[in-house]
């Protein structure tokens, strides 16, 4: 993935596209301040898998400052916003459908023996090693939390 977005930042440079530019080095900083604190906890470099928990974590920040930037009637910085979503949406795997989550939801809710809300933990752990980056957890945890009530 890191050669993945050397090759786009590159694209972008000679396209003088400069909100890609800007958005895909906010994403290599991101992956190098990660990388510098695994190195100090005597960890491996990120792995692809922590990129994706990286692009995600960097979308829903977005999506928070959008909504924030709206209420206060600052749309040019939601639109600024939504356009780095976008960027950053590139390189995740493509989303499950809501009805596809809801299933698998089940499944893991069935297969752990989640019997109660002190098992959900438990649940969306197996939700995010599984699906890393292809589905919105936020979305997951309410319909776990709704099969364990």
């Amino acid at each position: 993935m890191r050669d993945r977005f050397t090759e786009t930042l590159k694209d972008a440079i000679r396209a003088k596209d400069t909100r890609r530019i800007s958005t895909l080095r906010l994403i290599q900083a991101a992956i190098k301040d990660r990388d510098i604190a695994n190195r100090g906890a005597g960890k491996d470099p990120v792995s692809d898998d922590e990129i994706l928990q990286i692009l995600t974590k960097m979308i829903k920040q977005r999506e928070e400052s959008a909504a924030i930037y709206e209420e206060n009637a600052r749309l040019e910085l939601a639109q600024q916003e939504r356009d780095e979503i976008a960027i950053i949406r590139q390189f995740l795997p493509q989303q499950l459908p809501d009805e596809e989550v809801r299933e698998l939801c089940k499944s893991v809710v069935s297969e752990t023996g989640a019997s109660g809300l002190r098992d959900m933990g438990k649940c969306m752990n197996v939700l995010k090693e599984r699906y890393p980056g292809q589905m919105d957890f936020s979305k997951a945890c309410g319909m776990v939390k709704g099969m364990l009530q």
